[in-house]
C-alpha cells in the first residue's frame, strides 16, 4: 500500500484507519512528499484475507485529500486487486492478473463496444478501464517515493 501524499494532521487518522481494517498497529515512517510540499508519503506491505484490499481502501477514501493505492496480491481461487484514489477523481478499481496486469472482462468490453460512438471514445474508454487517469494523476508521486523505507504489517490470527 502507498500513501503518496497527506496533510500531516491526517497522518494519524490514516494510522488509524489502517489498523482498524488489519487488526494491527499500523506504525507508519512518514517522509516528505517532494512532489508536492508540505505533504508526507508512507508505505506499507500487509498481509490479510482476500478481500482485505478493499477493506484498506473504503477505510482510505473517507478523506478525498489523500492520494493513495492498495493492491492485493492474488490468492488461490481469489484474483488479484488494484485500488487507485486521487483527489478530483475518486476512487478506480480492478481486478488483477497473477503476473499483475489489470483484467478487462468481455462484459466490460462489450459494454464499451456498445456505448462508444466512435474510435476515439473507444480508446478513451479503453483508457478509463485500465486506469490510465489515476496512473497519470499517480505518477509524479510514485516516481518521488523511489527509494523510500518500506514498514511491514502482518494481521494476526
Amino acid at each position: 500500500m502507498y500513501v503518496h501524499s497527506s496533510p500531516s494532521a491526517v497522518c494519524p487518522h490514516v494510522e488509524w484507519a489502517i489498523s482498524g481494517t488489519l487488526g494491527v498497529r499500523a506504525d507508519l515512517r512518514w517522509a516528505a512528499q517532494p512532489a508536492l510540499p508540505g505533504q508526507l508519503r508512507a508505505e506499507c506491505a500487509w498481509t490479510g484475507e482476500a478481500g482485505t484490499g478493499s477493506s484498506l481502501a473504503g477505510a482510505l477514501k473517507a478523506w478525498p485529500m489523500l492520494r493513495f493505492e492498495v493492491t492485493e496480491d492474488p490468492s488461490p481461487g481469489t484474483d488479484g486487486e488494484r485500488f487507485c484514489f486521487a483527489p478530483g477523481i475518486g476512487l478506480w478499481h480492478s481486478r488483477t492478473s497473477a503476473n499483475g496486469d489489470i483484467v478487462v472482462t468481455e462484459d466490460q468490453l462489450r459494454a464499451l463496444a456498445s456505448g462508444s460512438r466512435g474510435g476515439e471514445s473507444f480508446a478513451h474508454g479503453v483508457d478509463s478501464l485500465l486506469g490510465k487517469p489515476w496512473d497519470d494523476a499517480l505518477e509524479p508521486f510514485r516516481r518521488a517515493g523511489d527509494g523510500a523505507p518500506v514498514t511491514w504489517l502482518h494481521r494476526v490470527g
